[in-house]
């Protein structure tokens, strides 16, 4: 959050403060939470900058910037906990298209304060006359939710059983790594045959393991998930019992860009170059950047050689791109 946030209430702000929490209710307009504790220690009260009725349970954490956007949000939300038709509820595509845009004017009349009595008698009409749908697909969305949130677990867990796994053989190899290095310097220290061979001869065994053991290792099992479905039609799981994600992308074996600077057509005198700007006088009648400029990337000689380049271009005329005719 920007230091320069501050409640409206008491003008504290961020930078006198460090801990300040800015709280927002349906109205969203922001409270620091010390003001939230003052003005409403009965658990209800007024806002102080519309009046507008409020509980001292609905204040939340500002997430945005613009208390706007927290109420367009927070409207949102509680209109959609409602208005939760899905796309098969309707018999035509038509049909579902004009129920969204009233969804979307319901919530703007409410963001925007436009017919508010009007629009909560249309939303109580709509929940009254679809109160059995509502409750369905109410059931159905927390059921998608509780299916996500176990195959994520799921994955969660399997994960951490590839970690612990992948753990155990590079600590094993660890050991092995170990045995073989003690093995070699006591044969390289008792034994009277040449170094290079006995070297050689370790070698060759490591590579026969490390063949063998790649051979016999299994490979790990797949994660085994129920079949479900999002609201949005997308298939989590297949009845294959496994997961099936996008594909390993090929590794493109095309030769790399290689940049060639483009060839520039005047049609017109040679323009100077930056050094030309910057030590021949160009600059003496040009306001020089500020930091906030130069900081986005503005800077005084470029665009003055950019002038110079525009004002030079097209003063020849070029029959054929041959030679100037004057």
């Amino acid at each position: 959050m920007d230091m320069d946030i501050a409640c409206p209430r008491c003008k504290t702000t961020k930078y006198r403060n460090p801990s300040l929490k800015l709280l927002v209710n349906v109205c969203g307009h922001g409270l620091c939470e010390s003001c939230v504790d003052l003005l409403f220690l009965k658990g209800s009260g007024n806002c102080p900058e519309c009046g507008v009725a409020l509980r001292r349970s609905n204040f939340r954490v500002q997430l945005f910037e613009d208390s706007q956007v927290e109420k367009e949000v927070d409207i949102r939300r509680r209109v959609l906990r409602d208005f939760n038709k899905k796309e098969e509820d309707f018999a035509t595509l038509r049909d579902y298209n004009d129920y969204l845009e009233e969804v979307e004017t319901i919530i703007y009349n409410l963001v925007n304060n436009i017919d508010q009595l009007e629009t909560n008698k249309k939303i109580e009409k709509f929940k009254k006359e679809n109160r059995e749908l509502i409750l369905k697909n109410k059931a159905r969305a927390g059921r998608e939710e509780a299916e996500l949130e176990a195959l994520l677990e799921q994955e969660a867990a399997i994960e951490e059983a590839r970690r612990a796994q992948i753990a155990m053989e590079e600590k094993e190899e660890k050991r092995r790594k170990i045995r073989n290095k003690e093995a070699l310097i006591d044969e390289l220290m008792f034994s009277t045959g040449n170094a290079r061979n006995i070297v050689q001869t370790f070698a060759e065994s490591r590579a026969q393991d490390a063949a063998s053991q790649a051979a016999q290792a299994s490979p790990v099992p797949a994660p085994t998930v129920r079949a479900t479905q999002f609201s949005t039609g997308i298939q989590i799981g297949r009845g294959s019992g496994h997961v099936e994600f996008l594909p390993v992308p090929r590794v493109d074996d095309t030769p790399l860009f290689h940049y060639e600077a483009p060839t520039r057509i005047f049609d017109g005198p040679a323009p100077p170059t930056l050094l030309d700007v910057d030590q021949n006088g160009y600059l003496n009648h040009i306001r020089t950047a500020s930091e906030e400029e130069r900081a986005g990337g503005y800077n005084s000689n470029i665009s003055c050689l950019r002038a110079l380049e525009e004002a030079m271009s097209g003063l020849y005329y070029r029959a054929h791109r041959g030679e100037a005719v004057f």
